[in-house]
């Protein structure tokens, strides 16, 4: 344990002058958002596994010492990854990873990454417009993109008059 009581201010003061950066160490750090789990969860779930690969830690998102698709997509018994009833669902277990695996490698549109990132980042729902409804009533307030009112933004305007 460190005696000095304000440690921990001059360290985040070093490191946001080192790194030249502004705030806390962790504001922002962790995120969520509800999701549908009918088509966005395993997409949630590819999304995950894949962030080793993207970052360029790894080549294989197995190769990720704290991912779940060693579980997932190869079937290696893990005490820690509970089965989620949509994995679950997609086949028997004898194909299941398999499919997964595939599901997981196969070229994502960046939209679909987009779009997961932008939900999170803002901690909107992920999923249609019914869920997305559903989840508002349930918390009481917005878990969307609030509705545009006013004219659409210069540029949008500009390409849609191209047309």
């Amino acid at each position: 344990m460190h005696s000095d009581p304000y440690f921990g201010r001059r360290y985040v003061r070093y490191i946001n002058d080192h790194y030249r950066r502004t705030g806390t160490l962790w504001e922002g750090r962790y995120k969520s958002c509800p999701v549908q789990d009918e088509t966005y969860l395993l997409r949630c779930y590819r999304y995950i596994e894949l962030n080793p690969v993207r970052a360029g830690m790894v080549a294989d998102p197995a190769d990720s010492p704290w991912s779940s698709h060693r579980c997932n997509g190869l079937g290696q018994a893990d005490a820690l990854v509970q089965p989620h009833p949509r994995y679950t669902a997609i086949a028997a277990a004898d194909m299941r990873t398999e499919i997964y695996r595939r599901f997981v490698l196969e070229a994502i549109h960046p939209d679909e990454t987009a779009a997961i990132r932008l939900n999170l980042q803002r901690q909107h729902a992920l999923g249609n417009d019914r869920f997305r409804a559903a989840i508002e009533q349930q918390l009481g307030r917005r878990a969307g993109p609030a509705a545009r009112i006013g004219r659409p933004p210069k540029a949008r305007a500009a390409r849609e008059s191209a047309l």
